[in-house]
């Protein structure tokens, strides 16, 4: 690493030694913020584009001959069946067509097709089929054993229960936009510009410099143009252990290899308590790169400093 006398300053650090060790223990155990548990603009507009064939379906909770009941109800109304998937899973975004395996005993996989567009009339053979996938995967046990008072209700309590991926991918962005507030907040201070998730040709575009990518799909987490250099930041964190995280001091210790040739500054700020078990890769890499700071050496001013150096 390169010691620099901010260090002393900014963290009453001596030496690179106690500026790794200073480091390591004052790794943070969580960076969660409040959008962290569910994104109900998502889960409200989900469930709200769908909210006029649910109120319509709703007409079937609780109905004795519930077969003759949603027949009919999807002969006047064909576009309810459009909500169906959405009762039962979202990948993404709710398919309208499913391929159903629906026999493997003779030896032979015997697939049926399933729609669920909603366009124009549906012929009585297209009802019965559409039923048959609401019966036989146990939708209509929703609607006939009175556990339920209302499909909205039901809906945006699945929305917000299969928000997880949602949940992983708010907490990997979490170091991000941490980490923006800072680069921003300096940015402004100084004058200085910055893109995020660059690619190469995105920086070559708005700052004119080449810089190389070690693989294609590079895209930085920042670029920061201090009107001398470029100024190239990488986030993450890690709250548990692994072999991620070998892997990924690696990666960037390569990385520095790869931008110290083109005179570029790189930063990599991680945190996390997944290091405090994975220090060896994690000291190779402090060793090895410029500048490796974690958030708490941010807040200090570090990063100020690296940027913009008085």
């Amino acid at each position: 690493m390169k010691y620099l006398p901010f260090y002393e300053e900014l963290l009453n650090c001596k030496d690179k030694d106690e500026v790794f060790k200073y480091l390591i223990g004052n790794l943070k155990e969580s960076i969660l913020l409040w959008n962290y548990f569910v994104n109900w603009d998502k889960v409200f507009e989900n469930a709200g584009n769908v909210e006029r064939y649910l109120n319509l379906l709703n007409s079937l909770i609780g109905k004795k001959d519930f077969d003759m009941e949603f027949e009919s109800l999807v002969r006047q109304y064909p576009e309810t069946i459009t909500a169906i998937p959405v009762l039962l899973v979202r990948d993404g975004e709710s398919s309208k067509r499913y391929r159903i395996l629906v026999d493997y005993s003779k030896n032979k996989f015997v697939y049926e097709d399933f729609n669920f567009d909603g366009r124009g009339g549906l012929s009585q053979d297209e009802i019965k089929r559409i039923l048959k996938f609401v019966k036989n995967t146990g939708l209509s046990r929703l609607f006939t054993e009175n556990k339920i008072k209302n499909l909205v209700d039901y809906v945006i309590g699945v929305e917000a229960g299969l928000d997880s991926n949602g949940r992983k991918n708010r907490s990997g962005h979490a170091m991000e936009n941490i980490v923006e507030f800072f680069v921003s907040s300096l940015c402004k201070k100084y004058g200085f510009n910055y893109l995020k998730e660059a690619n190469s040709s995105l920086i070559k575009e708005k700052f004119g410099y080449d810089v190389p990518v070690d693989k294609s799909s590079r895209r930085y987490d920042f670029v920061i143009n201090n009107k001398k250099t470029l100024v190239i930041v990488e986030t993450n964190f890690y709250s548990g252990g692994g072999s991620k995280l070998k892997s990924t001091a690696g990666e960037y210790k390569t990385l520095q290899d790869h931008l110290r040739g083109s005179g570029y500054t790189f930063v990599w700020i991680t945190d996390g308590l997944g290091w405090v078990k994975t220090q060896k890769p994690l000291r190779e890499t402090f060793e090895h790169n410029d500048f490796l700071i974690s958030l708490n050496m941010v807040e200090k001013g570090t990063l100020e400093r690296i940027v913009a150096p008085v």
